[in-house]
């Protein structure tokens, strides 16, 4: 339980700076992104305006002094613009004809390169978009149809190392929280593995305690019905010192099983040992007016505790057959699906609530509360049984369809 604890401690810490390191990385990329695209549309905006090419006003004074020099941070507005900037633009006609191509600002595009471009971009139909790393403008003018073409090559040549930095700055940064939440997890959840074992060592002690007092006052009640009969008042003691020895008993097993010991695991014939313990509740279903059948599959065998596996069947059997409705049907079934033997209980109720499901292993649970001071249970006996499933490394599951039936699946890797 402890180490399932630590799991999910780190699990939940990893998802949680996971989440946090996405948001923030991609934020960041997605703004960088779109700077670049805005840019780039401007750029295009402007010497679309003008033909193809950067219009050839005075650039901005270089004065320190004057009042018209725009701030030199700003790229759109920097003299350095045009001579920074790599583009060519592609003039076609109606028909979709060659006019003219202007690959005079770039030297990684020829003319015949530039025309493929621009008949990609007629193909395409779109205004703007992207063709590799060229950002692209496509408007009519007069006759013509004219295409200019951006070299985005650096800017997205940057965003990409951005990308990659920060992914590998996140994965070190998992992996060093990662490791620090490996070593620390131990100190975080050690006041609740003490906590925890103080109470199961508090269960067990006390359980071994009340066993004498109760052997003694079980002893005490057969002398004295000896002495004085049979009366209801010793009757009586004598019930309900049964009853307090089986729930000192069960709580201490249950308490055992959390434990996980390593107990002797052994290959065992399975179908048999179902096959034994459905034939040994025949009796008892027939007396409360109940019928229970079995869907086995012959020759199966599992590795494990054959004495711990005989009573979570028990327990799951005498579960149905307690909480079954007056001419009801119990159902066994044991098969092998792929790597893991499927064991399930299935019994018709006269109704079980889905959200009871979730309860249904919880200690002292108990779902029908009106009907238990008749079955005398404690709401112990589903808590053993999952507690043997996961000494087993299993899995075991409620289930109801129509709030009217119950089935309880246990799954063993095989």
């Amino acid at each position: 339980m402890i180490r399932t604890l630590r799991i999910r401690l780190i699990l939940a810490s990893m998802a949680s700076l996971l989440l946090v390191l996405t948001v923030i990385l991609g934020s960041a990329g997605i703004l960088n992104y779109k700077k670049i695209l805005t840019d780039a549309d401007r750029i295009l905006d402007i010497l679309a305006e003008n033909d193809g090419r950067f219009p050839a006003d005075i650039p901005p004074k270089n004065d320190f002094f004057s009042t018209d020099r725009k701030p030199r941070n700003d790229r759109l507005n920097s003299p350095e613009l045009p001579y920074e900037s790599r583009y060519f633009s592609v003039f076609l006609t109606q028909g979709g004809g060659t006019a003219a191509v202007n690959t005079g600002k770039i030297a990684a595009v020829d003319t015949q390169a530039a025309i493929e471009y621009a008949q990609m971009v007629l193909n395409r139909g779109d205004s703007r978009g992207f063709i590799e790393a060229y950002r692209y403008i496509l408007y009519p003018s007069d006759d013509e149809i004219h295409i200019v073409f951006l070299d985005c090559g650096r800017e997205i040549g940057s965003f990409q190392r951005f990308l990659l930095t920060s992914a590998g700055v996140g994965i070190l940064g998992l992996l060093a929280v990662l490791l620090l939440l490996i070593i620390l997890s131990r100190r975080i959840v050690k006041p609740f593995s003490e906590n925890y074992e103080k109470q199961k060592q508090f269960i067990t002690d006390a359980g071994h305690e009340l066993k004498t007092p109760l052997t003694i006052i079980d002893a005490d009640a057969e002398v004295l019905e000896m002495d004085v009969g049979e009366n209801e008042w010793l009757s009586d003691i004598k019930n309900q010192t049964k009853r307090l020895a089986q729930l000192t008993n069960n709580l201490i097993l249950l308490s055992r099983m959390e434990e996980q010991p390593q107990a002797e695991k052994i290959e065992f014939p399975v179908s048999d040992l179902a096959e034994e313990t459905l034939e040994a509740f025949q009796a008892l279903a027939k007396t409360h007016n109940k019928t229970i059948s079995g869907q086995i599959e012959p020759m199966l065998s599992m590795v494990g505790d054959e004495n711990a596996i005989r009573q979570l069947i028990v327990i799951l059997l005498d579960n149905a057959v307690k909480y079954s409705d007056d001419g009801g049907k119990i159902e066994l079934s044991l098969k092998k699906k792929k790597h893991t033997l499927q064991l399930g209980v299935f019994n018709t109720a006269e109704s079980i609530s889905r959200e009871d499901l979730t309860h249904l292993f919880d200690r002292f649970y108990r779902a029908d509360k009106s009907r238990n001071s008749k079955t005398g249970g404690y709401g112990l006996g589903l808590s053993i049984a999952a507690a043997i499933v996961s000494a087993h490394k299993g899995k075991i599951m409620a289930n109801t369809q129509d709030e009217e039936s119950l089935l309880i699946t246990v799954i063993f890797p095989l």
